[in-house]
């Protein structure tokens, strides 16, 4: 069996998993590039929804990550969700960065190119294809609440992404 073929193929509205659980607990792998020159990151704050009339995603990445280059550089990007098996991966793609090692090895993650441009890893139980259609930097001075400040000790501000969610699969 091809590594694809071991997902099915869903719908978003199809996604039953809690978002709040899988985005915040779980946490969830960002990943854009090329097959032959890619990185991803872990990810905690984000969503899924609509908007404009679109089935969504959101993430935000500071702009000292190594794969905020590569998401600014890519029409695309993805989501990719794990199992609690699968969290020292997960740790390992938050706290070193792609520009020092290979995390594909240090992983032991698997990784495959869906459609052109749509890095995941085989080893995901739910990812989330996006094609990025808005992005938008965080602005210190729009933030309602002074404790949003606690987050920007070194005042490198998010950007967000909206991605439109192309596909979603599945194992």
């Amino acid at each position: 069996m091809s590594q694809k073929n071991q997902f099915s193929i869903l719908k978003p509205e199809e996604i039953t998993e809690n978002t709040f659980k899988l985005i915040g607990k779980d946490w969830m792998l960002i990943t854009a590039g090329t097959y032959d020159k890619f990185n991803m990151m872990t990810a905690s704050w984000g969503g899924l929804g609509v908007l404009w009339s679109k089935n969504v995603c959101f993430c935000f990445i500071r702009p000292q990550r190594y794969t905020y280059d590569f998401v600014e550089k890519s029409d695309t990007f993805t989501l990719s969700f794990f199992g609690n098996e699968y969290r020292e991966a997960l740790n390992i793609c938050g706290t070193k960065s792609g520009r020092e090692i290979d995390k594909v090895q240090a992983t032991g993650l698997t990784p495959f190119e869906d459609l052109p441009g749509m890095i995941s890893f085989r080893e995901a139980s739910l990812i989330v294809e996006c094609k990025k259609i808005y992005y938008q930097d965080i602005k210190p001075e729009n933030f309602l609440q002074p404790d949003i400040q606690e987050f920007y000790k070194l005042k490198d501000y998010h950007r967000m992404y909206i991605g439109e969610i192309i596909r979603c699969l599945k194992r």
